[in-house]
């Protein structure tokens, strides 16, 4: 009786960029929201201002010693501190510079 072998699984490297939290994103570097972490108030607050799923974001800009940050989201701008910044993360978008 001849028994069958499973074919061994070989990942497939994913095709998007890996996710990286919003704090991490470089100036200048066009990105998609992935998600917003936890399902607090913050979380909903970040949703409400137009970080939801999809969303394009890029990081224009950051104070002198690094917080808050300044993001274009939305056709706005908005300034989040970098442990709100923490609770999104993103993927860049292909073809930028990372």
């Amino acid at each position: 009786m001849i028994q069958s072998v499973p074919a061994a699984v070989v990942p497939v490297p994913s095709l998007l960029p890996a996710p990286i939290l919003l704090r991490e994103l470089a100036a200048a570097v066009p990105a998609t929201v992935i998600a917003v972490l936890g399902d607090d108030a913050l979380a909903q607050r970040l949703s409400a201002c137009g970080l939801w799923p999809g969303a394009a974001i890029e990081r224009i800009g950051a104070a002198p010693f690094g917080d808050p940050l300044l993001f274009r989201v939305q056709g706005y701008r908005l300034a989040l501190r970098r442990c709100e910044a923490a609770r999104v993360q993103v993927a860049t978008v292909a073809g930028s510079a990372s």
